[in-house]
C-alpha cells in the first residue's frame, strides 16, 4: 500500500543548506530505493522537511530506506557544512495511503508543498519536486508511476495531460488537514470501509475518529 512519508528538520530547522545538498539528498535517495524495496511516486523537497510518496514492497522497506538515506544524508551535511548532531526531528512521519481517490489527492498535496508555503506560484516553476516528471513527462530515473496514475489516460502525453487537468481542482481546507491529521498522526488516509480492513489487518488504531473512542471506552460503527 503507499505511504505518504514525511520528515521534518530538528526543531523545525533546516535540512538543506546549499543547492547542492538537494541534489546529495536526491542521489542518495536513488541509491536507495531500488535495495530497500521502495518505488517512488512523488516527492518535494522543502527547506525544513521532506514529503515521499511511495509504495514499499515490504513491510520493513520504508523503515530500511528512511534509516539508510537519514544516516547518509546527516554524514554528508555535517561533513559539509562544519555541524554536528542530530539533524532530523526524530524518527519519520507516515500514513498509509487508500490508492482509491485519496492516492492522487495526495500527489497533490506534495507538489503543491511550494506553492501553499508562497515560495513559487505554480508547482512547475519548483525545481525540487517530481511535478515536472509527473504533470509533463520529464524524465526522472526516481519516478515509478502508481497504477492510479497509470489509469488516468491509455499515453504517457495524455496521462500527464489529465495530471495537470487535476490540479485545476483545488484541495479544500478539509482535504488538507485530513491528509496532515493523518501523517502527523500515522492514521490512514482513506474512507470508512479502507480503514476498517486496515484495522483488522494492524489490530490498532488507524484513525483519529477510533483511537478518541477507544480513550473514552466506546464503541464506534
Amino acid at each position: 500500500m503507499p505511504l505518504h512519508v514525511v520528515q521534518r528538520g530538528n526543531n523545525r530547522g533546516p535540512c538543506f543548506f546549499a543547492e547542492n545538498d538537494r541534489h546529495v539528498y536526491l542521489g542518495l535517495l536513488g541509491e536507495h530505493l531500488g535495495p530497500s524495496g521502495c518505488e517512488l511516486h512523488a516527492y518535494t523537497l522543502m527547506t525544513n522537511h521532506v514529503h515521499l510518496l511511495l509504495t514499499p514492497e515490504r513491510v520493513d522497506s520504508a523503515s530500511f530506506l528512511m534509516k539508510r538515506l537519514g544516516q547518509e544524508y546527516v554524514q554528508y551535511v555535517n561533513r559539509k557544512h562544519g555541524r554536528s548532531g542530530s539533524l532530523w526531528e526524530g524518527r519519520f512521519r507516515s500514513s498509509v495511503v487508500d490508492s482509491d481517490v485519496y492516492l492522487l489527492r495526495c500527489y497533490r498535496y506534495v507538489e503543491l508543498n511550494p506553492v501553499r508555503a508562497g515560495m513559487v506560484s505554480a508547482p512547475a516553476d519548483y525545481p525540487w519536486s517530481s511535478f515536472r516528471a509527473n504533470a509533463f513527462g520529464h524524465a526522472s530515473a526516481l519516478i515509478r508511476s502508481h497504477a492510479e496514475y497509470i489509469a488516468l489516460a491509455d499515453t504517457p502525453e495524455s496521462r500527464a495531460r489529465a495530471y495537470r487537468e487535476l490540479f485545476a481542482e483545488v484541495l479544500t481546507e478539509a482535504h488538507l488537514e485530513e491528509i496532515r491529521q493523518a501523517v502527523n498522526g500515522g492514521f490512514a488516509l482513506g474512507g470508512e470501509a479502507f480503514r476498517e480492513r486496515l484495522l483488522d489487518a494492524a489490530g490498532r488504531p488507524v484513525s483519529r475518529r477510533r483511537t478518541k473512542a477507544r480513550q473514552l471506552g466506546l464503541q464506534t460503527p
